[in-house]
């Protein structure tokens, strides 16, 4: 059967065609060892052997969100609190003196918060910073500022991007399926409103990421569904830079009594490896060392990986549902990576690189 030759795959991929669904779900039949082949022999073809990482930080300057998704362990019960501008400057300061070029800012959807408070935060972190790259707010954030202002998502995304806004991140994402939205996160902007965001940003010439939670109650085809809607934005707007997928973190989440265990790191590897297949118009696929650890990281880079994703020097979310944080030295991620026998070096946000190391 044609689905079961490797080089079927490999060659669909590297001519930039679209697989069918029902190649692309055949893919999750295969032995683990064939998928992984195919991933990172398409990866060798399009990126080569060198992984690069960022050095930034995650700035949380709000735990108080009316979405209240149920994936979420972050999000205020009580003690809810919001950063002032003088703290979050201070964070940005410390991470920029440890080396962090990305400054990555999100807090959810507090009504509190209004679009001029976000263009005062980001036209003081660059006044101080000018050269500091802002990837902040998710594309929930920038539809919810958009209900909340009243205007329209191109306005509000023109505005963030004159006070300093350089690009977006993936999140917010989880399964662009809306059965699965209206279970984890009924509150939040749904599967079109998110690629709207997302594809009104690319048309501004801003540059996003895009990322996938999986790992609860998804099926093998929502995650089909949702690498086939970012494929096809991909193919019209050329927007996003990569591809982060990674694993629900379910305790201390509503989901708990539900979903006990975080997928397995096989379960990781295959979708991981699946995403590179599937998604022949992106570059860039990051392994998640901050949900599987770093010796589960450096195996995806043998399952389509490129990317080791961003150091960050500061982490909440994932840290809010038990999962320990440390932030990881160059140093350490360099060893470790070099021991795989690949080259490695430091990149901006756009992927360009800084320095070989």
């Amino acid at each position: 059967m044609k689905f079961l030759n490797y080089n079927y795959f490999i060659e669909k991929n590297l001519n930039e065609e679209d697989l069918s669904k029902k190649e692309a779900l055949e893919l999750f039949n295969l032995p683990l060892p064939i998928l992984g082949k195919i991933a990172n022999d398409i990866r060798r073809e399009k990126c080569g052997e060198l992984v690069t990482f960022v050095v930034g930080t995650n700035i949380n300057f709000t735990n108080i969100c009316i979405s209240k998704c149920k994936f979420c362990a972050f999000y205020a019960r009580d003690n809810g609190y919001v950063l002032d501008k003088e703290q979050i400057l201070e964070k940005v300061d410390r991470a920029v003196k440890n080396g962090a070029t990305q400054i990555l800012m999100q807090g959810g959807m507090n009504p509190d918060l209004g679009i001029e408070w976000f263009e005062d935060l980001f036209r003081s972190v660059k006044e101080r910073y000018p050269n500091v790259h802002i990837h902040s707010l998710s594309a929930p954030e920038i539809y919810f500022l958009s209900k909340r202002e009243k205007v329209g998502i191109k306005e509000v995304i023109e505005r963030l991007r004159n006070a300093g806004l350089d690009s977006i991140p993936g999140g917010g994402a989880e399964i662009l399926v809306d059965r699965i939205r209206r279970v984890l996160s009924p509150r939040k902007v749904d599967s079109n409103g998110w690629l709207k965001v997302m594809e009104i940003a690319h048309k501004l010439g801003i540059k996003t990421t895009a990322t996938m939670m999986f790992g609860h109650i998804e099926t093998n085809e929502d995650i089909v569904d949702h690498l086939f809607k970012i494929r096809d934005l991909q193919s019209k707007t050329k927007g996003f830079t990569a591809f982060i997928p990674w694993t629900f973190q379910p305790k201390n989440t509503e989901l708990y009594d539900l979903i006990k265990e975080q997928a397995p790191p096989l379960r990781y590897l295959q979708v991981l490896a699946i995403s590179r297949i599937v998604l022949h118009n992106f570059r860039n696929i990051q392994t998640s060392w901050l949900t599987q650890g770093i010796d589960i990281a450096l195996l995806g880079l043998f399952f389509g990986a490129n990317d080791f994703g961003d150091l960050m020097l500061e982490e909440n979310v994932i840290k809010a549902t038990g999962k320990e944080f440390k932030p990881l030295e160059i140093e350490r991620v360099v060893r470790a990576i070099k021991s795989t026998g690949r080259a490695v070096a430091q990149r901006d946000t756009y992927y360009r690189i800084l320095r070989y190391l």
